[in-house]
């Protein structure tokens, strides 16, 4: 399964969230660090969500960019 993941910039490195799936973050110093750590923090989140026989939530939100004339 596919769940997208919002990545920011902060003034320590990076942060990153998955709109699907509430409570799931992760910070890293660089891009790559914090979606690697990411897609962890989803494996490790989904499984105890398993455990305790909650539902796995599907991927229901998505990215587009609009282009704007400035």
């Amino acid at each position: 399964m596919k769940y997208l993941i919002i990545i920011e910039e902060t003034k320590t490195g990076f942060s990153a969230y998955s709109p699907d799936i509430d409570g799931c973050i992760a910070t890293g110093k660089t891009k790559k660090e914090v979606e690697k750590l990411m897609k962890e923090a989803i494996k490790f989140h989904l499984d105890g969500m398993r455990i305790e026989g909650i539902e796995i939530p599907s991927s229901k939100t998505y990215s587009q960019y609009v282009e704007i004339a400035a």
